[in-house]
């Protein structure tokens, strides 16, 4: 194949070995007769996938037995109101960071829910950043203390969790896989497929056992973690597809050497990036240096003509979905687990070419760099 390096913020590329497993497999499932997307969700052939799933989640993050692993639907914003509807009772208070645009949009599903307090609002900092301590203003006997763990638009990333006597829940839709982490920390832990796991469609929700089975008030099945842990992820029909190429994606990121592996790579191919940027004088990153982004890296040229014609040179080179989010401009570059190195090196070719031609005369574009 002569594929693109793929930017997207998501959904993102995916592993190429993974996308040629599901090109042999997807006529025929293991010579099962048919594809894996024809088959019963209760049957046997697609109830191994299940469960390997679910294994592979749990071998990769060493998760203890009191923690479940559920794979639904609806992405992260669905998550952002069946966290208050389990949770967040009469009387109780929330605590949320808001972060940025992520943030605010779980704040603003919570907020008909129940009482939330924002404990610390630094969405419209300039550069961008994570809260620091002193910035919290925690509730006492909160019902749970929401955080975005990357904001995918902001290019900010928690480096070191918030300690919290409440549950501590998590979205860690674009980063979950890509560092360490101990799950003890958090009583939740939430992630849209479609930037480190698969294609979009599949949720990922890891919830301790014991908080899941007090929900603060009575709920349809579909939206009640109890029942969804009672009936093992299959109250309904689950993305069956979604959740065969997120067993893919697990099995690939065990071959190559589980988590500890992939925080590697993906410190070393950030740590490039940014250097590259730092040293250039010409890019300008937007997020402060002590919370940027592992996963998105967000800069700015030194107009936005100049970012118009940086996306569409580098897509004439093959790299693709550059263009910063509508709401905020500028340059991202999502480096996801999948991501290889050739292509973060690829970048910082491309990014020397256009700089010295732009510098150079900046009214000619830079294909010829």
């Amino acid at each position: 194949m002569s594929r693109a390096f793929n930017f997207s913020a998501g959904p993102a590329a995916l592993p190429e070995e993974v996308l040629l497993q599901i090109r042999e497999d997807l006529p025929e499932y293991k010579g099962c007769g048919s594809s894996i997307m024809e088959v019963s969700h209760r049957g046997k052939v697609y109830g191994a996938v299940h469960e390997e799933a679910i294994a592979n989640v749990r071998k990769l993050l060493n998760l203890p037995e009191e923690y479940a692993v559920l794979l639904l639907q609806g992405g992260a914003t669905g998550q952002f109101a069946m966290i208050p509807w389990n949770f967040l009772g009469d009387g109780q208070t929330a605590d949320y960071v808001n972060s940025g645009a992520w943030a605010t949009k779980a704040i603003q599903e919570a907020q008909p829910i129940g009482t939330v307090n924002v404990a610390a609002d630094i969405a419209k900092d300039i550069p961008t950043r994570m809260p620091r301590v002193s910035d919290l203003k925690l509730t006492p006997n909160a019902a749970y203390f929401h955080i975005t763990s990357n904001e995918t638009i902001a290019g900010s990333q928690w480096q070191i969790f918030p300690e919290s006597k409440a549950p501590l829940v998590a979205d860690m839709s674009s980063d979950i896989l890509s560092r360490t982490i101990d799950v003890k920390q958090f009583a939740l832990i939430y992630a849209g497929a479609q930037k480190n796991l698969g294609p979009s469609g599949v949720t990922l929700v890891i919830v301790r056992r014991d908080w899941a089975a007090k929900p603060v008030r009575k709920l349809p099945g579909m939206y009640a973690y109890a029942t969804q842990i009672k009936e093992n992820s299959l109250f309904n029909t689950p993305p069956c597809f979604g959740i065969y190429v997120l067993v893919l994606v697990t099995r690939w990121l065990i071959q190559q050497g589980g988590v500890e592996a992939i925080q590697k790579r993906n410190q070393q191919k950030a740590a490039k990036l940014y250097a590259a940027i730092d040293a250039s004088g010409f890019y300008k990153p937007t997020a402060e240096k002590a919370y940027r982004s592992q996963m998105n890296v967000t800069f700015r040229l030194p107009s936005e003509e100049l970012e118009e014609k940086f996306i569409q040179e580098a897509a004439a080179r093959k790299l693709l979905e550059l263009k910063g989010h509508r709401s905020v401009g500028g340059v991202r570059a999502s480096i996801y687990n999948a991501m290889p190195e050739a292509g973060v090196d690829a970048l910082i070719a491309f990014m020397s070419d256009f700089q010295r031609v732009a510098q150079g005369n900046p009214g000619k574009c830079c294909s010829s760099g």
